[in-house]
C-alpha cells in the first residue's frame, strides 16, 4: 500500500487536530488492524487487548513518525510487534512447545474464529498457528491482507527477499501440515 491521500489527511489531523485526527485513523485501521492481530493471536480478548495498545503506542508516538514507509506499514509494524510480544510471553510462560501448540489449538477451538463444521478451515489455522511468529505474521500479512513483498519487509524489519523467502517457506511447512 502507497502512501494515500487519506493517510496525508490522517496524518496532518493526529498531528494537528487530536479530535478530528483520531475518529479518521480509527475509522480506517480499527478493523484492519484487528484482524490483523487477531489472526495471529487467536482470541477476540487477546487481539482487542493488543489492538487497544497498539493504538495506544500509535497515538503517543505519531510525532516520531517521519514517512521513511507508508502509514500503514508503520501501524502494522507496531501490531505485528506488540501482537509477537503477547506470543512470545505467552510461550516464555510454559515449559515446553507442545503446551503452547495445545493452548493456540485449544483457543482456536475456544473462539468463535473458525467454522468448525468446516474440517479444512480449522485444521488450516492450526497449520498457521504452527508456524514460528515471524513466519505467521509474513504469511498472514501476504495471504489475507495482500501486501507485497516490499511493505511486508518494512513491517517486519527484514528485506523483500527475506519477506519473500519467509512466506514460501510457511506456506510449505503449511502445505506440509494440511497434507499429514
Amino acid at each position: 500500500m502507497n502512501k494515500t491521500t487519506t493517510d496525508i489527511n490522517i496524518l496532518n489531523a493526529l498531528r494537528h487536530d487530536m479530535q478530528r485526527g483520531f475518529p479518521m485513523f480509527m475509522q480506517r485501521y480499527r478493523e484492519p488492524v484487528y484482524w490483523h492481530i487477531r489472526r495471529l493471536v487467536v482470541s477476540h480478548d487477546d487481539a482487542e487487548d493488543v489492538t487497544q495498545e497498539v493504538f495506544v503506542r500509535v497515538l503517543r508516538s505519531i510525532d516520531k513518525f517521519r514517512g521513511e514507509c507508508s502509514l500503514t506499514s508503520w501501524v502494522y509494524r507496531i501490531a505485528t510487534n506488540e501482537a509477537i510480544r503477547l506470543i512470545n510471553s505467552r510461550r516464555s510462560d510454559t515449559c515446553s512447545i507442545d503446551t503452547t501448540s495445545a493452548q493456540t489449538i485449544g483457543n482456536i477451538e475456544a473462539d468463535n474464529y473458525v467454522d468448525f463444521d468446516d474440517a479444512i478451515a480449522v485444521k488450516f489455522q492450526q497449520a498457521i498457528h504452527s508456524l514460528p511468529p515471524k513466519q505467521q505474521a509474513t504469511f498472514n500479512l501476504r495471504y489475507y491482507d495482500e501486501l507485497e513483498y516490499e511493505e511486508i519487509a518494512e513491517i517486519t524489519h527484514s528485506t523483500p527477499a527475506s519477506a519473500k523467502a519467509n512466506y514460501h517457506t510457511a506456506k510449505q511447512k503449511i502445505e506440509a501440515f494440511m497434507n499429514k
